[in-house]
């Protein structure tokens, strides 16, 4: 059903939270978990991997571009046939995917072999986030999702720390194809978890919807449109650190321990589980200023990495533990796109309009990763790259923030002007703010 004010409650299917619906979302969230966890287990190996298959930064790079640009491309297609199946059957799928890409990688000696296990991981990854994302509108009450949709995202981060310490570890003691194999075994027994225990909600009724007229209908949707632009534009700086040179920079660039360095990333990964739950209870209390949000997690991304830049030599430790708490703000920051699709979208077609959001983040990601590879590889430094070229390379990120914010502020002006055709008066937000306080 929709509301009288566009985009701001959006559909609901329940009154109420039923208890089944907490143990089947921590089921979906879990493979979530373990989703991220097989998409940044390259990110944290890509020292070893430069040297067990001989590539150079730039091709090194395409491995996590062709993964990410697999998980674009299918976000549209998965995000139709989800409408149609539903969550349960799109995780299994996903989670055989990337146990097999993984088994693929682990025996990988060649590099065609290791991009067709890294696209395999990507066509798997693709169809779990949304599908898990999906759940949280069919089962729980319309006042708890803009939340649980926060928590959904943010606790699925708990794999990149799962990629950071755990496999590294593995890595180090027990070698490059038994670390993989052991992460194939992961996505088998979540994959047996959902199998046992999720189970699509009765809302969906088994219906069958048609995939092309929906999939039309949420593009056409300037709340879908804004939504992908807010995700493009939140998402790229903190994915591509955390996804694969964030560690490299920290370690090559920037001279730090790969201790350290793990921390950090770490720390960014806390930070996003610390903000989210804040960047939720605000999107639900002031839905027609959710684009404030976005503006603010952008800006402060941008200003942090331009102090970084310029700082004359290698950054102190202070400075960079600043920029990975700012970069934390990132993955959350992007959640608020899902929350366009699911309040200027109806319940049928939120499958489609969540897939095309979710394309955003990650175009933007694959192609600030490629970039930064070529940029290293132009450079001229052997290895990984120096700090200077490190520098150059996440330099070329302004340009993706200033094409996303175009996005973002057309798509917001469309919208506002169609609220304010329904009788509803946006006003500045610090004239909000101080009446809420005098309340």
């Amino acid at each position: 059903m929709s509301t009288a004010v566009p985009g701001v409650s959006g559909p609901a299917y329940l009154d109420r939270t039923p208890r089944r619906a907490w143990l089947v979302w921590g089921v979906g969230v879990a493979a979530y978990v373990v989703a991220v966890f097989h998409r940044g287990s390259l990110g944290v190996a890509a020292i070893d991997a430069e040297h067990r298959f001989g590539v150079s930064p730039a091709l090194l790079s395409l491995f996590s571009v062709l993964q990410l640009a697999v998980y674009a491309a299918m976000q549209i297609p998965v995000g139709t046939l989800l409408d149609r199946f539903g969550s349960r059957r799109m995780i299994l799928t996903g989670a055989a995917l990337m146990a097999v890409g993984q088994v693929a990688l682990a025996t990988a000696h060649h590099v065609p072999t290791a991009i067709a296990a890294r696209v395999l991981v990507g066509g798997g990854d693709a169809m779990t986030f949304i599908s898990v994302l999906r759940l949280v509108p069919m089962w729980f009450a319309p006042r708890q999702i803009p939340l649980v949709t926060q928590l959904t995202g943010v606790l699925g981060q708990i794999g990149q720390i799962a990629a950071t310490y755990p496999l590294v570890a593995l890595l180090h003691h027990v070698g490059w194809t038994a670390s993989y194999a052991g992460a194939a075994g992961v996505s088998v027994l979540v994959a047996l978890l959902v199998a046992s225990v999720m189970r699509d909600p009765p809302a969906t009724g088994g219906r069958r919807p048609a995939l092309r007229p929906h999939l039309v209908a949420a593009w056409r949707e300037h709340g879908t449109r804004i939504g992908l632009w807010t995700h493009f534009v939140t998402q790229f700086s903190g994915t591509v650190f955390a996804l694969l040179w964030g560690y490299p920079f920290l370690v090559k660039g920037e001279g730090l321990s790969p201790s350290t360095a793990g921390v950090l990333l770490t720390l960014l990964v806390l930070a996003g589980i610390a903000v989210a739950p804040l960047l939720g209870r605000l999107t639900g209390r002031w839905p027609l200023r959710r684009s404030a949000l976005t503006l603010t997690i952008v800006g402060s991304s941008a200003l942090m990495w331009t102090v970084v830049l310029v700082w004359p030599g290698r950054c102190p430790l202070a400075v960079l533990v600043l920029l990975v708490l700012v970069l934390g703000t990132n993955g959350p920051g992007s959640m608020v796109g899902f929350d366009y699709a699911r309040t200027f979208n109806p319940p049928l077609r939120l499958g489609s309009a969540s897939g095309i959001v979710n394309v955003g983040g990650f175009v933007a990601s694959l192609t600030t990763i490629l970039v930064i590879g070529i940029v290293l590889d132009l450079a001229g430094h052997a290895g990984l790259g120096s700090l200077d070229g490190y520098r150059a390379a996440f330099a070329t990120q302004y340009v993706l923030w200033g094409a996303g914010l175009l996005g973002v502020l057309h798509n917001r002006r469309i919208l506002r002007r169609r609220i304010a055709a329904e009788g509803t008066v946006i006003r500045p937000l610090p004239l909000v703010i101080r009446d809420r306080l005098r309340r």
